[in-house]
């Protein structure tokens, strides 16, 4: 079977993780400055990248730091700035927020694939990843290398985070993973948003059952799912206990603590080509969807 454009975008991550350093460099003036209060919007995998974003910001000490689905903005808050997360600059939600937000005097950034696009008219300065633009419906690279630039501005260094992402494209994944029945994925911290963004990959490409929660709370009901055949997959730290819970219902537990999470979240993303195949589907074609939704 000939490569899909999802598996070949897939597999240029790290490269388009190097390009975003240099970026993040040239745009630091535009992206949020440490001490500022400031919101992240987004809808689906945007939506996830700004989760984990936030959480990275406010743990790196940079000021309060959130993150809503575009539609679901709270107008009655103040912020210094907005940084909208649009891969096309065409998602109607997002352009709402961005204008609305600008003629109320709120600074908005927007980090698109395309500078070309109505975002130009809903933000005030944009940060361009051309890139790192996807021919897939599915996002998979232009939402990494987002977070990866992001992440640089907050003084990370991803050398290590690029290596473990070339393991992660290379490596054979598990033969239990793809033949899985269902699958939960968990995070903590920033890691959470990259669970949610996993679980949505799989239903996107593969129209898999996937589930995606706080690490912490899959004993809280979310465990009743797990049994032979079915695999939970943590994202970063396990939180004590929780290996010894999946192994006594008789799941599958899968948890790559040697790598970066971003990288892992590679691996996820190889996961839902994977099962696509196996049922025969076409990720590059997920039903139902489209590669921006534009509302009338």
């Amino acid at each position: 079977m000939p490569e899909s454009l999802t598996a070949a975008e897939i597999a240029s991550q790290p490269d388009c993780w190097l390009r975003a350093a240099d970026v993040a460099a040239a745009a630091a003036g535009r992206l949020p400055q440490r001490g500022e209060r400031v919101a992240v919007v987004g809808c689906g995998t945007s939506w996830f990248m700004a989760q984990s974003y936030a959480a990275l910001r406010e743990q790196a000490g940079h000021g309060v730091t959130d993150a809503f689905a575009a539609s679901e903005f709270p107008f009655g808050r103040t912020y210094d700035r907005v940084l909208a997360i649009t891969r096309s600059g065409t998602t109607t939600e997002v352009l709402w927020a961005g204008t609305r937000l600008r003629s109320a005097g709120v600074p908005v950034v927007a980090i698109t694939a395309d500078p070309h696009t109505p975002v130009q008219e809903a933000a005030d300065q944009l940060v361009v990843l051309d890139f790192a633009d996807e021919r897939s419906v599915v996002q998979t690279r232009f939402a990494t290398t987002a977070l990866a630039l992001l992440r640089v501005h907050l003084g990370e260094d991803l050398t290590a985070a690029v290596a473990d992402a070339r393991t992660a494209v290379a490596a054979e994944l598990p033969g239990a993973l793809p033949a899985a029945e269902q699958t939960t994925f968990l995070g903590t911290g920033w890691t959470y948003g990259l669970a949610q963004e996993a679980a949505l990959k799989m239903r996107e490409a593969a129209g898999a059952w996937t589930e995606s929660y706080p690490a912490m709370e899959y004993r809280h009901g979310p465990v009743s799912i797990t049994g032979p055949g079915r695999t939970v997959w943590a994202f970063g730290a396990l939180p004590p206990g929780l290996a010894d819970d999946v192994a006594a219902v008789g799941g599958t537990l899968e948890a790559r603590q040697d790598l970066d999470p971003l990288a892992d979240l590679v691996r996820a993303q190889r996961l839902a080509v994977a099962v696509a195949e196996r049922k025969g589907l076409d990720p590059d074609r997920p039903r139902n969807l489209t590669r921006s939704v534009v509302l009338g």
